[in-house]
């Protein structure tokens, strides 16, 4: 019997393939119950966190800062909400000026541009936000529709006082999504512009933190929101630009 050595190479080359397929699958579904599990506790959190911005609305402040945006600016996925952007905001507002911060988050998880117009934009003439930051339009990237996302941003920007601070969207890194959210930034920044209010790049900083980075060491539980070490990038867009809009607001 003559010993057939590529016969040999060929039954190792393909036991090795389907051990990098069986690894593979395995990864995925440990990954995907992860992410489900993951979903689920935060899922948990979300009224935790709302009581505990409302318990922040009641308290009084020398500056009145209002947040406006989704369940990133309600923190999920944080370790606690102070821990979200939001939270560093205030903390960076009461370290640099010496005064007392209220905060009122008008955040709602899961919400949309629409949502954001119809229950966060109403709330605002009964307010006189020293400091307000809007972030908003993640939840309208799965189904995107970029004439009305243009059309609800618009008319977002028409309602904001012009000291406010307007964050693009972030980063998907990869896929449709990503795609999508660079067509919808395109009209963020045109429209933020039209209305003379002050872009906050977060785009740009979570595009440079990169996937694997971002994957590894960023987000929650759920893979999907961020979490302490996260937010911290996310306000990294924002603390740069608070001075300049607190020394004006300062003088008003």
């Amino acid at each position: 019997m003559v010993f057939d050595f590529s016969y040999a190479v060929l039954l190792v080359v393909m036991y090795g393939i389907s051990l990098i397929v069986v690894a593979g699958a395995v990864t995925v579904w440990l990954v995907e119950r992860r992410r489900h599990r993951g979903a689920g506790h935060l899922l948990g959190t979300h009224h935790i966190h709302a009581k505990w911005w409302r318990d922040q609305r009641a308290n009084h402040g020398e500056l009145l800062y209002v947040a406006m945006g989704d369940s990133t600016a309600q923190g999920i996925g944080a370790s606690r909400p102070g821990h979200s952007y939001v939270g560093l905001i205030a903390k960076y507002l009461h370290s640099t000026t010496g005064q007392t911060v209220r905060t009122v988050n008008l955040s709602q998880s899961g919400a949309r541009l629409r949502d954001t117009l119809e229950k966060q934009v109403p709330q605002l003439p009964t307010l006189e936000p020293d400091i307000i930051t809007v972030s908003v339009g993640a939840n309208d990237i799965p189904h995107f529709d970029p004439l009305r996302f243009a059309h609800e941003f618009e008319d977002l920007c028409d309602a904001l006082p012009p000291h406010a601070l307007v964050a693009d969207l972030p980063s998907f890194y990869l896929g449709e999504r990503e795609r999508n959210v660079k067509i919808a930034n395109a009209a963020v920044r045109a429209i933020v512009a039209d209305h003379d209010l002050t872009l906050v790049p977060l785009y740009a900083i979570t595009k440079r933190r990169g996937v694997s980075r971002t994957a590894t060491r960023h987000v929650a539980m759920d893979f999907f929101h961020p979490n302490d070490r996260g937010y911290t990038t996310w306000a990294s867009a924002f603390l740069p630009l608070l001075p300049k809009t607190v020394a004006s607001t300062l003088k008003r």
